[in-house]
Order: structure tokens, then sequence, then C-alpha cells
């Protein structure tokens, strides 16, 4: 156990929240330059009107736009290197992304590679640093990665299919424009998989092993509550401004560091996930539905009390101060229950994902400099083995 670490909080994003604030879109983005490439994912932003109003913004504030859409979820390298090319040949001055995770990592990586004379692809495998980065703007439309804020971003390399991130504070956009009537018509199944993102944000935040936290642990608390209470009734209600606005904070608030401050983090689940996702393309919010609750099971006794604490905090679980462990297990409980009641996967096979790729997946976990994967329990690839074993 460790106290308080000293800590550098540092969050330069400007947040603009609230309606029809992307119509200010325009006047953000020429306060960096009469250039832009616009980058986003699909047609959806088409046929919301989305994609219009951000063209009429730009067409207004003078600024010059080059296009390139095709952004996916698991964001492609290929993408990426596509994306440095057309920057460089356009000559732009910042990058906008519209759209979600993908879109906003896909144009995170772009902007590392601009001005970087090797492979980007260096900086995700730790053979280089950023030293600049093109600014980069972000309009949300699916609260989940909290990379509107973050530092990081992941990308998947088609070759060999490996899904690493990259965290550098050149990786914070510059402004991030948040309307939360843009969540309305997100599909069911994305808006669960967003509150399974940003609830495992919170917790890779959450189980730590650094002591004297109660003011991270109790706002930790707070938006796993926030989410808990707020995603079922926009599934319900999909256009309930309130519960939208509420998800769309938190999911900023989730990864932005805030809750990071003076503690370590633990990280396995992520890394375990991105072995999943980089392989089988599933979902990331999903394949942390699937990964979350089994890392769980198997490290709670490393710190039980930490466990009846989430339970009872959380979860408002009943504490039975005669045997810890099992109040500990029913906040897992709790939490594969809340999953499940958003019709997201708890298990592999729910994921349509086979067993005869696990122990790869184990073996291509992306461990530390010891070796091994996370911090609050250090894992070898074996223990990342029979984590996937229990999520079967």
């Amino acid at each position: 156990m460790s106290e308080l670490e000293n800590f550098v909080f540092q969050s330069p994003t400007k947040i603009i929240f609230g309606k029809n604030t992307e119509t200010q879109v325009g006047a953000e983005v020429s306060a960096y330059g009469k250039k832009v490439l616009f980058h986003y994912g699909g047609g959806s932003i088409k046929k919301t009107g989305l994609y219009n109003r951000i063209i009429e913004s730009l067409k207004a504030a003078g600024v010059e736009y080059i296009e390139l859409g095709g952004a996916q979820p698991n964001p492609r390298l290929s993408l990426v290197n596509e994306g440095i090319e057309l920057c460089r040949r356009e000559k732009v001055d910042l990058i906008l992304a519209v759209g979600g995770g993908s879109a906003i990592d896909s144009a995170k990586a772009i902007a590392l590679g601009v001005p970087y004379n090797g492979d980007v692809w260096d900086f995700f495998t730790g053979k280089a640093e950023a030293e600049k980065a093109l600014p980069v703007g972000v309009v949300l439309t699916l609260p989940a990665a909290g990379s509107e804020a973050s530092n990081s971003c992941v990308i998947t390399n088609e070759d060999g299919w490996l899904k690493r991130g990259c965290s550098s504070q050149f990786n914070r956009p510059a402004f991030a424009i948040m309307n939360p009537e843009l969540t309305y018509t997100l599909p069911p199944y994305q808006t669960a998989c967003g509150a399974a993102d940003i609830m495992a944000h919170v917790m890779e935040r959450y189980f730590t092993n650094t002591t004297d936290v109660d003011f991270t642990d109790m706002l930790s608390e707070a938006t796993l509550k926030t989410i808990i209470k707020h995603v079922p009734i926009a599934l319900k209600e999909p256009e309930n401004y309130e519960s939208r606005a509420q998800i769309m904070w938190a999911g900023t608030i989730a990864h932005n560091d805030l809750l990071s401050t003076g503690r370590l983090g633990d990280w396995a689940s992520h890394q375990i996930e991105h072995e999943l996702s980089g392989i089988y393309d599933v979902a990331h919010g999903a394949g942390l539905a699937v990964v979350f609750p089994a890392w769980m099971k198997y490290v709670y006794h490393h710190d039980v009390q930490r466990f009846v604490r989430f339970a009872v905090k959380v979860w408002n679980a009943e504490q039975d101060f005669f045997d810890p462990k099992q109040t500990a297990l029913k906040g897992i409980w709790h939490l594969e229950n809340f999953f499940r009641s958003i019709d997201l996967p708890v298990r592999l096979g729910e994921l349509g994902i086979p067993d005869d790729r696990i122990r790869e997946m184990a073996d291509k976990t992306k461990a530390g400099e010891d070796g091994k994967v996370g911090n609050f329990v250090k894992l070898t690839h074996n223990d990342v083995y029979k984590i996937l074993q229990l999520a079967k």
C-alpha cells in the first residue's frame, strides 16, 4: 500500500457543452487556422443533418475543409497513414474529429504523425515519444471513450491485428463541442457499450493500491452511480436531455485524469480487452463488459475491503460484517447484472468468441517493462489466460 502520490493535473481542453453548440465549430476552428481536415466515420452524421451544420459553420467562418471519412470502431492504422499524407499534402492547420472515440483517436494519431519524420506506429510501440502534433478539435456524438479530453488514443495495426495505445499530453484536444442532443439517435447497443466503457475508465482508477484517496474514491463512486442511474433512463427515453447530458459529462470526467489524481490505476482489463477487439473486432465496451467482471473474480482476494467498498458505496449492497468476501462478490454480481440489464454480453461466448485463441490473446496482451500486466495485481500472461478462462 502507498499513500496519496504527488501528481500534476493538466486538462487544457476547452469544453463547450449544451444545446446547439455544434454551430460554434467554425469559430473555434478559425482560431487555429484557415484549413481543416474534417474527419468522421460513416454516414450517420449525414442522416442526422450534423454533417451539413458542420459544413455551414466552417464556411461561415471562412474555413476551408478537406474531408476524410471512414473512421470505424477499433480505428485502423492504414486510415491514419492516409490522413497523415492528406494533411501534409493539403497543409492543414487543424484536424476536426466529428464522432465518437474512433474518429477522435484516429484524428489524434494523424495529428501526431503529420510533423513526425518516422512511422507513426513508433508512438504506439514505445519506440518514440511525441514532441509536437497538430491541434485537434472535437464534435462529440458518442459518450464512451472519453477521448474528447484524454491524453490517450488507441489504434489497431492490421499487420498482426495489434491494438495499442499511446499516451501523451499532445493528444489532448484543443476543444470539444458536446451537445447531448447529438446522442438521441444512438442505437441502444452503442449507448450501452458506451456506458461500459465509461464505467471501465472509472474502475481502472478505482481499484488501486494507493491509500488515503477518499476524495477521488467518492468522485469515482459518484461517476459510476450517475451512469448506473441514467443509462437505463436514456435507453427507455432516448430523447431525455437530462440523462443524455449526465452520461456525456460523466464520460468526459471518467477519462480526463481528474479521477487519477494522486493514485495509481490498474489498466489490466483494458490491455486484455484490446486483444479481443484487435482480433475479433468486437465493440470495446462490450469486450470490457466481459473482461472486467472476470478480472474482478480473479483478483478480489488481493484487497477484499476495496471490493466491499465498491459493493456498498456503488451498488448499495448490504454489508456482511462476518463474511466480507460475500459482500465483495455481491458487488461483482451487481456489475454483471447491470451489464445484462442493458443487454450487454458478460461472457466470451456471448460475443461470439471461441475458445481456440484464448492462449494467443493472453500471450499477446501488452505487458509493462516488468513483463507483467496491470498494477492492482501484477499479472503474468498465465494469469491473463486464467482470467479469459473465467470469462468463457
